[in-house]
């Protein structure tokens, strides 16, 4: 591995035009599939846009704050010593793939991974367990930094800490070097979207990517099979929403004037809801000038299917 750049003092909009270079550990899962919030479309989408893509939440600035504290954690239950590698990497013999890590381990060929989560998200670490996305990011590490293992810690908030240890696994290694060589050299170098998943995220990508037009028809081919399937999944899907309508329709006439219904196993709920909404037709007939101020016009591609 080699050095690419100092990340001590390096803010955060060069930060993120470094990461554009390359695929980093929390891409890793992405690309596989892996990660339930994050496809490899939006790796592509952040790869090959002029777009610094600067995404955060609640959920990533607590577990930015929290690191320390779970580096500390680890100290104290293992007897390890860690540091700060204050670097990004990147591997020499495969230059796309970066390395951002948390934490080197002190007189160990191994770094660690730190991480938090909701006491929501306990089940996923129970038992052993590792989310597939996280044992994906730590062997990206280990490929990059030559390592021989990897250790992750999670803190679940209000529960409990908990850490394990990765050893290097050269099966699983190499298949990730392919997938990202596949990723990088047949996408983001060709600027070729990947495939789509089905994933709402995946909409949105493709809307941003293709949200500008030409008035053309092409030729239809190859998709003859596949809308005859999209036809047979709507005819089911037609089916059992049918089927879903009818069961609350005679909960519903169980119920009758009653609030609610229950028992050991299920509680059904019919009460009444009082929500506001505005009378925009009413409001563009006798409040035009109002209506045309806070008027907004959205403009998106609509999609639609029809037999020929």
């Amino acid at each position: 591995m080699k050095k690419l750049v100092s990340t001590v003092n390096l803010d955060k909009a060069e930060w993120l035009k470094y990461r554009k270079q390359g695929i980093g550990g929390s891409d890793a899962g992405a690309i596989c599939g892996l990660n339930p919030y994050r496809t490899a479309m939006q790796v592509y989408y952040d790869k090959t846009s002029d777009e610094t893509e600067e995404i955060d939440n609640e959920a990533m600035r607590q577990g930015r704050e929290f690191e320390d504290y779970v580096a500390r954690r680890f100290m104290e239950a293992t007897g390890k010593k860690v540091r700060r590698a204050n670097y990004m990497f990147q591997d020499e013999e495969n230059p796309f793939m970066l390395a951002d890590v948390d934490r080197m381990l002190v007189g160990e060929n191994a770094g660690l991974e730190c991480k938090t989560a909701s006491p929501f998200m306990a089940e996923k670490w129970k038992d052993g367990k590792i989310p597939m996305s996280y044992q994906i990011q730590c062997h990206h590490y280990m490929s990059v930094c030559n390592a021989e293992a990897w250790y992750i810690a999670v803190l679940i908030y209000g529960r409990e800490f908990k850490y394990y240890k990765i050893e290097r696994d050269e099966q699983v290694i190499a298949d990730l070097i392919q997938i990202e060589k596949d990723f990088w050299k047949n996408h983001v170098e060709k600027e070729i979207l990947p495939e789509p998943d089905g994933s709402k995220l995946s909409d949105s990508i493709i809307a941003e990517y293709f949200k500008d037009t030409v008035a053309e028809t092409i030729p239809l081919t190859g998709f003859d099979e596949k809308l005859k399937r999209r036809q047979e999944l709507m005819d089911v899907m037609a089916r059992m929403d049918t089927e879903k309508k009818q069961i609350e329709q005679e909960l519903k006439v169980y119920l009758g004037e009653a609030e609610q219904a229950e028992n050991e196993n299920f509680r059904v709920m019919w009460k009444n809801v009082c929500s506001e909404r505005l009378d925009e037709k009413r409001l563009k007939e006798e409040q035009p000038e109002i209506y045309a101020l806070y008027r907004k016009s959205i403009n998106s591609r609509r999609f639609t299917i029809k037999a020929a």
